[in-house]
């Protein structure tokens, strides 16, 4: 079995664990190195892929996702988390108007407000409407529908072997990691680093199984975010977690939540080389 898994997070319903560790095999790798790390061996690392998941079942003619427009956010979780991810873009794009109490409001017009204002922030330029829309719909769909979130927390768990000491999760993956941990007692993994994670947003927290005051069983747990990481809004998670758990900011540039720069940096590397110690 391999000594580090990686999660995954949102959007990558058409790849697969094979393509994914085409990214982050090298990108682990250069983050080892520039902490002065040991070497990645081939098959450390290993993919606990659930994209699939989310992925919609073929249709005529069809081609990527859904073609989701702003009536299809759905009110509740989908409408809050779209605003605290623009009031989250607000904090670190200057270019961003806060929302204000009109805006505030959760209505259509503040969801198609909100769509508007982020394709045009520096976070959210270079993703579309659809797969914007897309992301609200499986973060949702994974705290919300139990099924799902069984079978993806699942091939978190299988993917965690008795040689496993290190996982490494981003964005979404991070809360599947969590719980996949914290569903596993007794589990030989050493250390917990969660990339460009969304486990501070209140949304999120409170929906957590089980809740913060649990820890996930490995002897360290590191954070590492980027200040303009838009998804991961709060960026200190100890104010949920404990001070036990570790935060370090990098600078990923115009890509703020990419899982492959964040994999480059030393504090990854670093946080990583301590598990496998």
């Amino acid at each position: 079995m391999a000594r580090i898994v990686g999660v995954h997070g949102v959007g990558k319903q058409r790849l697969g664990s094979n393509t994914l560790l085409t990214d982050w095999e090298p990108a682990l790798a250069d983050g080892l190195e520039r902490a002065g790390g040991p070497e990645l061996a081939p098959g450390e690392l290993r993919m606990a892929f659930y994209g699939d998941l989310f992925r919609p079942a073929g249709h005529t003619l069809a081609v990527g996702d859904p073609m989701f427009t702003a009536d299809d956010v759905d009110d509740g979780f989908e409408t809050e988390l779209l605003l605290e991810w623009w009031a989250a873009a607000a904090r670190v794009d200057p270019a961003v108007p806060p929302p204000g109490g009109d805006t505030l409001a959760r209505s259509p017009r503040a969801v198609q407000t909100a769509l508007r204002v982020l394709q045009h922030s520096r976070f959210f330029a270079e993703v579309s409407l659809r797969a914007l829309v897309f992301d609200l719909k499986q973060v949702r769909r994974y705290l919300t529908d139990g099924e799902l979130r069984a079978a993806a927390r699942s091939r978190v768990e299988e993917a965690i072997g008795p040689d496993t000491r290190v996982v490494v999760a981003h964005s979404l993956g991070s809360v599947v990691a969590f719980e996949a941990l914290c569903a596993r007692p007794g589990h030989g993994v050493r250390a917990l680093v969660t990339l460009g994670s969304p486990l501070g947003m209140r949304m999120v927290v409170d929906r957590l199984r089980p809740g913060p005051e649990v820890w996930p069983g490995t002897a360290s747990w590191t954070n590492v975010v980027d200040e303009g990481d838009v998804v991961a809004a709060v960026k200190d998670l100890s104010l949920f977690f404990g001070t036990n758990l570790v935060g370090k900011v990098v600078h990923n540039g115009s890509h703020a939540h990419d899982a492959a720069l964040y994999l480059t940096a030393k504090e990854t590397g670093e946080a990583v080389a301590e598990g496998l110690a």
